[in-house]
């Protein structure tokens, strides 16, 4: 899994930059106003998902899985509910072939 670096967006705005998505998934990290920006450049739907390492009376939470359409620029919030124990999150995807990937914290 490769580590995106997140990308600050301040009050003035700023320039965003996306990385491609990894095979083997990548992570960011998460919490409050956290998002991961996806750009599916491929020519059918692929699924973001994001693993919650947490539980509720010992049941496992279902992760998070959201599908991108083809052609489609989606923003998706990496709360604090997706934090591993060393803040992070593991994201993967169905495909990572002409996908795009940046993580972001609005500030």
């Amino acid at each position: 899994m490769a580590a995106l670096t997140l990308q600050t967006l301040g009050l003035g705005g700023a320039a965003s930059a996306l990385v491609n998505a990894s095979g083997g998934g990548d992570t960011c990290p998460a919490g409050d106003g956290i998002f991961l920006e996806v750009n599916n450049g491929s020519g059918s739907s692929v699924t973001v998902t994001i693993a919650t390492p947490g539980t509720v009376d010992g049941l496992a939470i279902a992760d998070r899985a959201v599908a991108i359409p083809a052609g489609e620029r989606w923003k998706i919030p990496v709360g604090r509910r997706y934090a591993k124990a060393d803040g992070s999150a593991d994201i993967t995807y169905s495909s990572a072939t002409t996908v795009t990937v940046g993580a972001f914290r609005i500030v």
